[in-house]
């Protein structure tokens, strides 16, 4: 067998795939021998692959855009061939604060939340203390969740509160201490911080944007380019692994791997609830069942659809991190690989979508889209607001 493939993770559910590959030997039937790096942080997650002590990584979508554009540092281009997940994530804030804009221990309207939220964000503000939230990376979906519900329900991200990063296993630990008012992590780390009665989840991002790209594989550009014989099989193990994650018959051995010392090292309860979509809000209180909360391999899941590209995009300029121009929202764009999916994952039978972009937020129930290879229907997308983002009409607003 050749070298083992390196690929760097952080301690989330959502790194379930690469995960399986390996233990269910997925990997190995490819002809593979997977080497796994944990790691703590997706700084370090990022210099890993960049410094080629990874050849691939379990990274947060934005990232990958941010690496490529040469945000923040010199620009090295990435591609993401393959979603590993969608959602999973949760804003999850003191116990005192939680009181003041839900009702605590289940999911509410979270436009009624997020107006209540303005409201408490303006009077600390006011009062010379803003709330301060912490998020994962500032090029992470996190980061931009947390933004769009803020801003769509009346509070300034940018004035209102501060929003710094926080590494997710010490997520729960800075809201405990005090550092942080609030947190929109991944799982399990909301989990974390309820079960230590640090904080109450007010919202889920499954409940913001239905469908929103988290976490994706990463791989250096010039090397998929040049190594496709090793990356195509990788792909193809990820979406076997998918097939058995989806499976609720393989529930408990899922679940037992990934609460393992060498992946997640932790609760077995917290990691199920998770995999079952179920939702711990409160202290105390019984788990609820909150559709799609974390959306693996179903519907296309796993397929880098461009027009996520483009909406992470719009965010990053939102945020004022970029200024928006026609060259690098195509640059954006280019990040994600629906080709390479297509090509890897053919040969197998898997379900290709015809398209490599589609409106995002469009779709309101179940619709059958068109496919070059099974059939496809595609579930609730939508964004809370309602708004639909078109990435054409985007683009076209763009400078050249």
């Amino acid at each position: 067998m050749a070298e083992p493939i390196k690929v760097g993770f952080l301690p989330l559910v959502d790194a379930a795939l690469p995960i399986l590959a390996r233990e269910l030997g997925f990997a190995e039937a490819e002809g593979l021998s997977l080497d796994l790096v944990r790691d703590f942080s997706w700084a370090t997650v990022q210099d890993r692959l960049l410094y080629r002590h990874s050849d691939a990584a379990h990274m947060v979508a934005p990232l990958a855009i941010a690496t490529t554009l040469g945000l923040g540092r010199p620009a090295v281009p990435l591609s993401v061939p393959f979603v590993l997940g969608l959602n999973g994530n949760a804003i999850t804030v003191r116990p005192d604060l939680a009181a003041e804009v839900t009702q605590v221990g289940g999911p509410s309207d979270i436009r009624i939340i997020g107006a209540r939220f303005a409201a408490l964000a303006q009077r600390r503000r006011d009062a010379g203390r803003k709330l301060r939230l912490g998020v994962v990376h500032r090029f992470s979906s996190h980061n931009y969740m947390l933004r769009y519900w803020l801003q769509g329900t009346g509070t300034d991200p940018q004035g209102d509160v501060d929003i710094v990063t926080i590494t997710p296993p010490f997520a729960a630990d800075a809201l405990a201490n005090g550092e942080v008012d609030g947190i929109c992590v991944g799982a399990p780390w909301n989990s974390v911080a309820v079960e230590r009665g640090a904080g109450v989840v007010i919202a889920t991002t499954s409940q913001i944007w239905r469908r929103g790209v988290e976490k994706v594989l990463a791989v250096k550009q010039d090397r998929l380019e040049q190594e496709r014989d090793l990356f195509d099989p990788l792909l193809r193990a990820l979406y076997r692994a998918g097939e058995v994650f989806i499976d609720p018959d393989r529930l408990d051995q899922i679940v037992a791997i990934m609460a393992g010392p060498d992946y997640l090292d932790g609760s077995v309860d917290a990691i199920r609830r998770v995999v079952q979509d179920q939702v711990l809000f409160a202290m105390g209180r019984e788990p609820v069942h909150i559709p799609d909360f974390m959306f693996q391999h179903r519907e296309a899941a796993n397929f880098p659809w461009v027009s996520q590209a483009a909406w992470l995009y719009a965010q990053m300029v939102a945020a004022e991190q970029t200024f928006g121009s026609s060259a690098d929202y195509q640059k954006a764009q280019s990040v994600f690989r629906p080709d390479v999916y297509r090509s890897a994952l053919g040969p197998i039978g898997a379900t290709l979508p015809g398209a490599s972009s589609k409106l995002e937020g469009g779709i309101k129930g179940p619709t059958g889209v068109g496919s070059v290879q099974g059939r496809l229907i595609l579930g609730d997308d939508s964004f809370f607001d309602g708004i639909r983002f078109d990435p054409e009409a985007y683009g076209a607003m763009l400078k050249k």
